[in-house]
């Protein structure tokens, strides 16, 4: 294996001309350059300079070997280069994980923030449930993900995974425009009983949100279809197909139908994001940062179109 100090004395010697020039470049010696010098010759088992009383030059082997020292150290200089916009957070790799309506504003707003000052940075962007996305999260295979829970359907917290909560997120009741609470600014669950649902498949349980809060008024809600995409769900509303709950993140193009808050106690989600305590990767702290600017900002919008 060759020396890379050893090489280093070489490509000074090629650079400078002179045994004494390469040592007052690196601050050493004369005596310690051409012991340098023997010993990578002594390695090497060929010659890789000719010497004369008042001179030195590269043999052919030594200028080849000199040719590689360059290139030798240029690739370090990358290397190092790339490693320091690395620590420093200007270049990498963010892999982040997120649910579907988080994509709409939340998660734009966020990266738009902060990938202008970050132009290097590569981002992966994985969608899921948080159920989906967590198990990778804990794996390893994602820095960060942006994740809900319902009070009706929390899921199981692990200790590898840290999650911070930023905001509630209201549910929306939303009904084609000539329904009877087309006026309504406000509804109780226990007064949609009867009515026709769109639906959702729920999450890992099995049993949707909906039926469980229906549950606890004393009824069992008729859903007639059911969509975990809610501009589809709010589309099938538009065409009568029904009257749906709608996460107020994913409410989209409501040209249409009318939206009116639901007034629940358990029923909204809290958005948030999961980490791991143990993750080392300089970009997840400015992620972070903007995260929690633009959950402010989307959390304010809420509140002045929906309290």
């Amino acid at each position: 294996m060759l020396n890379s100090a050893r090489l280093h004395v070489l490509l000074e010697i090629a650079r400078r001309g002179t045994i004494v020039a390469a040592a007052q470049a690196l601050h050493l010696s004369p005596s310690a350059i051409s012991h340098q010098l023997a010993r990578l010759e002594q390695e090497l088992g060929v010659a890789l300079v000719e010497r004369a009383p008042q001179s030195l030059r590269l043999t052919a082997a030594g200028a080849r070997l000199a040719e590689h020292a360059q290139a030798i150290a240029d690739l370090m200089a990358v290397a190092q280069d790339d490693l320091r916009a690395h620590s420093e957070g200007e270049a990498g790799l963010l892999r982040l994980g997120f649910f579907a309506s988080s994509g709409l504003d939340l998660l734009p707003r966020t990266l738009s923030a902060f990938a202008a000052q970050r132009p290097q940075v590569e981002l992966e962007l994985i969608m899921g449930q948080p159920h989906e996305l967590v198990p990778d999260l804990e794996a390893g295979r994602l820095d960060a993900a942006v994740v809900f829970e319902h009070p009706l359907d929390p899921w199981c917290r692990q200790a590898a995974v840290e999650v911070e909560m930023f905001f509630e997120e209201p549910q929306m009741v939303v009904v084609p425009l000539r329904h009877r609470l087309g006026r309504r600014t406000a509804v109780r669950l226990a007064e949609l009983e009867g009515e026709s649902w769109i639906g959702t498949r729920g999450g890992d349980t099995g049993e949707p949100v909906l039926e469980r809060a229906c549950a606890a008024e004393g009824f069992r809600p008729r859903v007639r279809c059911r969509s975990d995409h809610y501009q589809v769900t709010v589309n099938l509303a538009r065409a009568g197909m029904g009257i749906a709950l709608v996460p107020a993140l994913g409410l989209g193009d409501t040209a249409g139908v009318h939206v009116c808050r639901l007034d629940h106690p358990q029923l909204h989600r809290r958005i948030g994001v999961a980490t791991r305590g143990t993750n080392r990767n300089p970009l997840l702290r400015d992620f972070l940062v903007e995260l929690r600017s633009a959950a402010a900002e989307v959390r304010s919008l809420l509140e002045m179109q929906w309290s």
